[in-house]
């Protein structure tokens, strides 16, 4: 490709790809020091890192997640539909999120039977419940509930905490939430919303779509991130 054939969104995109690769390894020193930190009985150096460290995933995954729209986007993005076993990809979505959710103290139950199997994208609905986790992390008093099951020819996935719920305004339908979901998630763009609606509608069977719902109540009366696909 020539110079001149450079687009600004291919720019972009590369830019964002070289920022994920070098946040990666903040990350894994950051990690590291956190964990020393934690031996030689430095809490308070070790609770600062914790919050850090966090940040610093949410921010790793808002690459990603914009790395995979805009792949989605040129039509470049190898989508791979297979049977996967929905309770391995919850554990391996719950072990990568393991040490931010024990440093804040929050208990994390999988509710999913390991029979249970769908036609997904692995590595996109993998990246829809770590931005689903990522958000309930925030708001959560200290349970998140993460559940699958086939009911009525679907797959639902929910991810539920103990918070205080979703605003009135943002559970009127799909679209408002992925509009208006900036303040309450984000604080910024709604990112998350957005991949994961977009992630919910590319998983089809016939004429039915995926589907994301946003939604108060649940096994602990919090706020309820629901997708469910074909």
């Amino acid at each position: 490709m020539a110079q001149d054939d450079i687009s600004f969104t291919d720019l972009i995109a590369s830019s964002i790809h070289d920022m994920k690769n070098s946040l990666n390894v903040q990350i894994s020193e950051l990690e590291k020091i956190s964990d020393q930190c934690k031996k030689v009985g430095d809490l308070q150096a070790y609770e600062d890192l914790g919050g850090v460290i966090y940040q610093a995933n949410r921010m790793n995954s808002n690459l990603i997640q914009l790395l995979s729209l805009y792949k989605l986007d040129k039509a470049i993005y190898p989508v791979d539909i297979a049977e996967c076993s929905i309770a391995e990809v919850i554990e391996d979505v719950l072990l990568q999120n393991k040490s931010v959710m024990d440093f804040k103290n929050i208990s994390v139950a999988m509710d999913c039977s390991g029979d249970c199997l769908w036609y997904v994208d692995r590595d996109l609905v993998a990246g829809v419940l770590l931005n689903a986790l990522n958000n309930a992390y925030q708001y959560t008093q200290d349970k998140i509930r993460v559940a699958a099951q086939i009911k009525d020819g679907w797959l639902e996935l929910r991810i539920e905490d103990n918070g205080k719920g979703y605003p009135p305004f943002m559970l009127r339908d799909e679209a408002t939430a992925t509009a208006k979901g900036v303040s309450f998630l984000t604080g910024s763009t709604g990112l998350g919303f957005y991949f994961s609606s977009q992630v919910a509608h590319m998983h089809k069977n016939g004429e039915r779509r995926g589907m994301l719902i946003i939604e108060n109540g649940g096994a602990y009366g919090g706020g309820c991130f629901v997708v469910r696909l074909p």
